[in-house]
């Protein structure tokens, strides 16, 4: 069905599209500091697409992270429910939506908050990101991740502060400044986003510009197999080399503190129903958490 709500995702493509939003994308310009490419990701904290490819961006930080440096920008996919006159008209209508997307990508997400707590708008968490990064763009990471995994496991309504103000504490940010920053200068970063998103030509989530030192850009737009990803860093710099993991389940929950079976999946190499089994193992022997959603569980080590 042709909608113009940007939560009604389009698996096929997997893009959350937005509404109004006109095609091409102009070249976005960078300044490499650190490293070899430069990944500006446009994205937004309630984007179904953007979880769906957690498993593909996290395996491309492990194999390539000596040469990528991600900066995350957000894209403001739902302003309020009452901007666009057509397509789905209420929190309700998406709720079977991310049921469906959630079996797509492989990737656990309950649809159900949005008939037990419906989210207004994504502004707000994605305001709080914004608050996050200006205290620490690693914290700010994995701010992100906990959020999303409120939302999509856990059906919490990540606009609610007591909710952004416990992922803050359980990521180590300070949450009085967190608090402070998001309802003052966190507003104007987050208005700049928007603006450079407009300028670019960004029309939907997850759109990623890979570019190098030299200038050069590729892009990937929607939830792509990994292969994709991979291949944006390669053409930029052919001779990139893999850095060689241990895929333990020990090393791989090390480096990542929760993991989907997907992600468990793309990470070691193993197929979903051998991963399934291995972490089920691991969870019996009490080695590891396990959180079971309506759609996947999220296991955590202990």
């Amino acid at each position: 069905m042709k909608t113009n709500n940007p939560l009604l995702c389009d698996p096929e493509t997997g893009v959350c599209e937005m509404p109004g939003r006109t095609g091409g994308t102009a070249a976005i310009a960078v300044n490499n500091e650190s490293k070899p490419v430069k990944i500006i990701y446009f994205t937004d904290p309630i984007c179904s697409s953007c979880w769906g490819i957690e498993p593909q961006l996290r395996k491309l930080k492990m194999e390539y992270g000596s040469y990528i440096e991600i900066e995350y920008r957000m894209g403001g996919l739902l302003p309020d429910w009452s901007y666009n006159s057509g397509g789905i008209s209420k929190p309700a209508d998406v709720a079977h939506h991310w049921d469906e997307v959630s079996q797509y990508y492989q990737m656990p997400i309950d649809g159900d908050v949005w008939l037990e707590d419906p989210l207004p708008s994504s502004y707000p968490p994605s305001i709080a990101f914004k608050a996050a990064q200006m205290q620490d763009e690693e914290k700010a990471q994995l701010f992100m991740r906990r959020i999303r995994e409120m939302v999509f496991l856990e059906k919490k309504n990540i606009t609610k502060w007591e909710y952004l103000g416990q992922a803050a504490m359980e990521t180590g940010l300070d949450t009085a400044r967190l608090k402070t920053d998001f309802k003052t200068s966190a507003v104007q970063r987050f208005q700049e986003d928007l603006g450079i998103a407009r300028k670019y030509g960004v029309r939907g989530f997850p759109t990623l510009f890979v570019t190098s030192n030299s200038g050069h850009q590729e892009m990937v737009y929607g939830a792509k197999p990994y292969a994709s990803f991979e291949n944006s860093i390669l053409k930029l710099v052919p001779d990139a080399q893999k850095t060689t993991s241990d895929h333990s389940w020990e090393a791989l929950f090390r480096q990542f503190r929760t993991l989907t079976t997907r992600e468990f999946a793309e990470l070691s190499g193993q197929t979903i129903p051998q991963s399934g089994a291995i972490l089920e193992d691991l969870a019996n022997k009490k080695l590891l958490e396990k959180f079971n959603s309506k759609n996947g569980p999220l296991w955590t080590r202990k």
